[in-house]
């Protein structure tokens, strides 16, 4: 079981910790096997060219060829544990990463909706399958290495040791200079993702207004912005690269000179010379390698911290006990609520409360921004408060199990989103269709007429590779979608905004047929003709409640105080009369 302070990717790490020591161990045997070559060399030199010997050659390198069949067979083997331990993570984490992505859109009030976790794990896991990362498992073993070079002569030694010194303050070097570059890279090439996907998706507006090339050349600058500080990072890391390179390749070049000089003095034999170079050359291929794949090892550490923040920033749903089918009963406690993120010295909604028995219409009304849509989401439990409770047969609704409550809860947004997929999968949720209660939800908002009459019927495809909808085609089937499955608790925000006068008539239908099924419902509107169907009214004012109660009385108040009005601007109208009058009349002094 996972503990508090471990989150689910440091889990996902440890619980392939077995598989990561086994790509060590392949490491160490692919390692000792590349000494093969280095020793072949000498034993040539040593054995075959002095005793001309062409039976020692056969044999000598029909070693080297089965050595180096094994070596390869087990650099295969090693890429493969890699490849599955990148399918673990994906499959172990993906879950969750999703659900992160997902939360994060929410706490942010859809303002920060991109897939960039989604995005980061990929990427990790493409790392975790690339060269790069062998380079660590093979930079170990570079003090063997080295050993093995001062057993062949102490000056090969010190000259392998202060070329690996060198290739490794390159390598440090090369941090210094780019890691801050790149980070702040990555971070503004999100930011331009972001934006670019959310100016994507409001094409129609931008391509209408004639925004789109004010849109660009803001792009463009925020681009350019991103190209400047991966060019600035790219332009010092192929320095140090391009040096570190230039410092291995001169280094196999000077020992060769070393050993030729050590084989005339009659230190080592021209075999020792011939291996030193090769293995010295094996010595810092991994850290070369290292310094050359250094933006991609930046962006994968990034890519393991965002992920470790997301992750660690979500809190998972507890456990909690199945409670009984709602009937619908709500009750609003104290509330005071604002949008995600906000301080709760600037709330939308103000310390409201109200209760709603089960099988009510209530209508909610107002003027634009006094909370109509805050309170729609407060109701549903999209938006927590920041103090008080919305209570659902009297459990706070924040409480219940999403999952268990979903079929019993309907909502029609203002801003209605169909999803790729089928009418009917839309229609049922995405869950396993019922074609019944689809048709019966399609029919009660008077849509299964209209879906019918399209090419194939409820098994047409929305979205990008599908028909596109009408407005009030999409608000129809949004509203089959809030309905389907008979819910208890409905929330409909603005839901004949699209609709036209016959569009109208059959919403005032599906909630008289609605309020048969004794659920209970909340709409949203600004239109009065829909407002015959409700048995409340509550009248929302700067995040308050102005008027409750039943229709008729509230209506009556309304009446009242708009009677008011009329007869104080009338007041005032026959003050300003009197007053102009009283000013234009030439007093007794300037008469006589």
């Amino acid at each position: 079981m996972r503990t508090t302070q471990e989150n689910s990717l440091k889990a996902a790490l440890k619980a392939c910790k077995g598989s990561f020591i086994s790509v060590g161990i392949f490491s160490f045997f692919l390692n000792a096997l590349m000494l093969a070559p280095a020793l072949y060399m000498m034993q040539v030199f040593n054995r075959v060219i002095s005793s001309y010997s062409l039976t020692t050659l056969l044999m000598l390198t029909l070693i080297l060829t089965g050595l180096l069949l094994v070596k390869g067979l087990l650099d295969w083997i090693r890429s493969r544990i890699l490849v599955r331990i990148s399918n673990k993570l994906d499959f172990l984490l993906s879950k969750e990463v999703y659900q992160a992505s997902f939360k994060q859109a929410l706490a942010t009030g859809g303002m920060n909706s991109s897939a960039q976790p989604l995005n980061d794990l990929t990427g990790l896991r493409q790392f975790l399958t690339g060269s790069g990362l062998l380079a660590f498992f093979d930079v170990p073993w570079l003090p063997i290495y080295l050993s093995v070079m001062f057993i062949f002569h102490p000056l090969y030694g010190w000259f392998a040791v202060g070329a690996a010194l060198l290739l490794l303050m390159f390598a440090v070097l090369n941090e210094y200079l780019t890691a801050k570059s790149l980070a702040a890279a990555n971070k503004e090439y999100i930011a331009v993702n972001l934006q670019t996907t959310k100016s994507l998706r409001n094409a129609e507006v931008i391509e209408s207004m004639g925004m789109l090339q004010t849109l660009m050349r803001r792009w463009r600058l925020r681009l350019n912005k991103v190209l400047k500080l991966q060019s600035s990072a790219s332009d010092q890391g192929g320095l140090v690269s391009s040096l570190s390179k230039t410092v291995r390749i001169l280094s196999q070049s000077l020992i060769m000179a070393l050993g030729a000089y050590l084989v005339i003095e009659q230190e080592i034999n021209p075999g020792v010379m011939m291996a030193g170079s090769i293995l010295l050359g094996r010595a810092l291929a991994p850290i070369d390698q290292i310094i050359g794949g250094w933006k991609g090892f930046v962006n994968a550490r990034d890519q393991y911290q965002r992920l470790n923040e997301t992750l660690d920033q979500l809190q998972a749903e507890p456990e909690r006990m199945s409670l009984p089918a709602p009937e619908g009963h709500v009750a609003v406690e104290r509330l005071i609520i604002g949008a995600p993120g906000a301080k709760i010295s600037n709330p939308i909604l103000k310390n409201i409360s109200f209760s709603v028995t089960a099988g009510s219409v209530v209508g909610i009304v107002g003027a634009s921004a006094s909370g109509k849509s805050t309170l729609a989401r407060a109701l549903l439990g999209i938006w927590a408060p920041q103090h008080g409770v919305v209570r659902l047969d009297g459990a706070d609704i924040n409480n219940w199990n999403k999952h268990e409550l979903g079929p019993y809860i309907g909502y029609l947004p203002q801003d209605i989103e169909l999803f790729e997929g089928s009418i009917s999968e839309n229609i049922a949720r995405f869950g396993d269709p019922n074609p019944e209660k689809i048709i019966q939800a399609a029919k009660m908002a008077s849509v299964h007429e209209m879906i019918l009459q399209l090419p194939s019927g409820y098994d047409t495809v929305i979205g990008s590779d599908g028909v596109n909808l009408s407005g009030g085609q999409r608000q129809r089937i949004g509203l089959a979608r809030a309905i389907y499955g008979m819910p208890r608790l409905i929330v409909l925000d603005e839901p004949n905004s699209n609709l036209d006068e016959v569009g109208e008539m059959a919403l005032a239908r599906a909630i008289q047929q609605l309020k048969a099924t004794k659920a209970t419902l909340f709409i949203i509107t600004h239109r009065q003709g829909i407002l015959a169907q409700v048995d409340y009214l509550m009248m929302l004012s700067n995040g308050g409640i102005d008027l409750y109660g039943p229709k008729a009385a509230v209506l009556a108040e309304l009446g009242a105080r708009q009677q008011k009005n009329i007869e104080l601007q009338k007041s005032k109208v026959t003050n300003a009369l009197a007053a102009g009058q009283s000013a234009a009349k030439p007093s007794q002094t300037e008469e006589s």
